[in-house]
């Protein structure tokens, strides 16, 4: 069984450790997955633990998880699902830097430790990109939605208003039910492509996202980054909702009950649909957190990602 820890269960580690923050870090394929990847990236050895901290946890949880990280001599780092800003909000002065995608978005997703230091990196902007890419070559002049307005979603807005160039969608409406979020995305993309029409909607807790799915241009792509599926039950629309004809569906997460994405796989054929759950975004997630602790110089194409992608597959 995977070793699962707490905020108020974390103990020294006894090999060189990464660890997985997350909120059922037991349930994760990454347990699976890393076991497989150890011999092909030289990580005989290194362990792998999860921290199960709950949604909306006080401060200081995280500072009980980035403090152990940064005293233990062999606890060398981890990624960070689900907890992205509010660990950044509680925890910044416990760490001695942050990259720059971390200090402008207020997100970390990684955390690198070592010598009684510990630094704090958002790598979602870089994941989300390559995910995207793969799931929708062609973006420019779309609509996208996306409901949920936590660390991911913040990181591939990011994408679009700053990095996207020519490729970038012609409106981004960006829901949640939590304004500081919303205001997040709108402080992260003021001054990007002024070519992108920017919409944020605030929803009150349990409001389905129909109408909105029903506002958009044909092609669209509609984005899950709610958590709902995952972290909490339930979906972001109703199973009435209707999806823009030859758009694209990504959710975000690949385990749980995933309802939306059963919604969208029984939409498909009706709607024209390309439907696309987390996993690669899992696996872009986990090489470069896994990079960052190690420093390995991992791939993020070619033959080489394609190798650690398939060992991943064969283990789902």
């Amino acid at each position: 069984m995977p070793t699962v820890l707490t905020p108020a269960t974390l103990v020294p580690a006894t090999a060189p450790t990464m660890y997985f923050v997350g909120v059922t870090t037991g349930s994760s394929a990454i347990h699976r997955v890393f076991a497989a990847w150890r011999p092909l990236l030289g990580l005989d050895g290194v362990e792998l633990t999860g921290i199960d901290v709950p949604v909306g946890a006080p401060a200081a949880d995280y500072r009980a998880v980035v403090a152990h990280l940064r005293d233990d001599p062999l606890s060398r780092g981890a990624l960070v699902t689900t907890h992205k800003l509010d660990l950044y909000a509680a925890t910044r002065d416990q760490l001695r830097g942050v990259n720059g995608d971390a200090a402008r978005l207020h997100e970390v997703s990684a955390l690198v430790a070592g010598d009684g230091r510990i630094d704090g990196l958002a790598l979602d902007t870089i994941t989300s990109e390559l995910s995207l890419h793969a799931i929708v070559p062609a973006l420019a002049g779309r609509d996208v939605l996306v409901m949920g307005a936590g660390g991911a979603a913040l990181a591939l807005c990011d994408y679009f208003a700053h990095r996207a160039g020519p490729d970038a969608p012609a409106r981004v409406v960006v829901t949640d039910i939590a304004d500081e979020r919303l205001a997040a995305i709108v402080k992260a993309t003021a001054g990007g492509d002024p070519g992108i029409a920017w919409q944020s909607r605030l929803l009150a807790r349990g409001d389905n996202h129909d109408a909105l799915l029903a506002e958009l241009a044909p092609g669209a792509l509609v984005v899950n980054a709610t958590g709902m599926g995952k972290d909490r039950p339930g979906s972001p629309l109703s199973d009435a909702a209707v999806f823009p004809h030859g758009g694209a569906v990504w959710e975000f997460n690949y385990r749980g009950e995933l309802d939306f994405l059963r919604q969208a796989r029984a939409r498909a054929a009706a709607d024209a649909l390309t439907v696309e759950d987390g996993w690669r975004y899992f696996v872009h997630g986990w090489t470069r957190a896994i990079d960052a602790v190690f420093d390995l110089g991992l791939p993020t194409e070619g033959a080489g990602f394609d190798r650690l992608y398939d060992a991943a597959q064969e283990v789902r």
